[in-house]
């Protein structure tokens, strides 16, 4: 199939970033083989957006650090950027509202320029954080694809999958929207129960042709959670994080018993909300 007849997609993996790691970075890496791979698509560029500060996620640091260690891991990437916006919103942003953020963000600056799409701004690192403030108290229902332009489409693990089933920290029209209206890739590893877990939710099985399934067959355990666990005990974090990465963590001493404990006691913003909503 000629790349012209490809479908072009942009990865967008959302989350904490808490650090980054290397095994984020593999994400993106082992999605973009799987895509192409399939001769039907063409990653053009990935985006990492770290989740704001109202998400009030146990052991969360500020957003702006969180940036920062995400800006040096990708300093070196031809196609990898980070997009600040998510992570400036004065309130916690639903994924499904981050996905049609860069959906609409794309659209907008290919429209009468298609031809251009595979070499895109990388504008995410460069735009000022104040210029990327949107109001969302109203709700805008997703608008259609416009034919021919690239899709963005959700980057992530097998533990994001999962946490579908977790009672309140998702609306089901948003994984609806989710799954349905842009798509998921995810990686998971060897025994992992994911396509059990698409056949046990009626919702995920209804788009089951839009969620892709990478198997990672080189077997990679790094998590953040493990990382700051490491940097509390004194130990090295060496070649599990990009050494800017590891550098800046030192530099200003950013993982500690006192950080961890930052919102402690503090309900996810996620389901703080949709409990309430559920009971109104």
């Amino acid at each position: 199939m000629e790349n012209s007849e490809k479908t072009e997609v942009v990865l967008l993996a959302c989350g904490s970033f808490n650090p980054i790691t290397n095994m984020h970075l593999r994400l993106f890496e082992l999605a973009k083989d799987y895509m192409n791979g399939t001769g039907k698509y063409r990653v053009i560029k990935g985006i990492i957006s770290p989740v704001g500060d109202a998400y009030k996620k146990k052991g969360l640091i500020p957003a702006h650090h969180r940036v920062i260690m995400a800006e040096l891991a990708t300093k070196n990437s031809k196609w990898v950027e980070v997009d600040t916006w998510e992570s400036l919103q004065d309130e916690w942003v639903e994924t499904a509202k981050v996905l049609r953020h860069h959906q609409e963000k794309l659209e907008a600056s290919n429209s009468g320029n298609q031809q251009d799409s595979p070499s895109l701004e990388r504008s995410g690192r460069k735009r000022k954080w104040t210029e990327q403030r949107e109001d969302f108290s109203q709700k805008k229902p997703p608008q259609p694809k416009m034919k021919g332009m690239p899709e963005v489409k959700l980057l992530c693990g097998a533990d994001f999958l999962e946490s579908f089933g977790i009672p309140n920290l998702w609306k089901s029209e948003d994984i609806a929207q989710i799954v349905g209206g842009y798509g998921l890739i995810c990686i998971t590893r060897a025994g992992n129960d994911a396509r059990k877990f698409i056949y046990e939710s009626d919702v995920l099985w209804k788009h089951r042709s839009n969620i892709h399934l990478v198997n990672e067959w080189i077997t990679n355990d790094i998590s953040s959670t493990k990382i700051r666990r490491a940097l509390r005990r004194g130990q090295s974090i060496r070649y599990l994080v990009p050494d800017l990465v590891q550098e800046y963590i030192e530099k200003h001493n950013l993982y500690s018993s006192e950080s961890e404990d930052r919102n402690a006691g503090v309900i996810l913003a996620p389901l703080e909300r949709n409990t309430a909503e559920a009971k109104s």
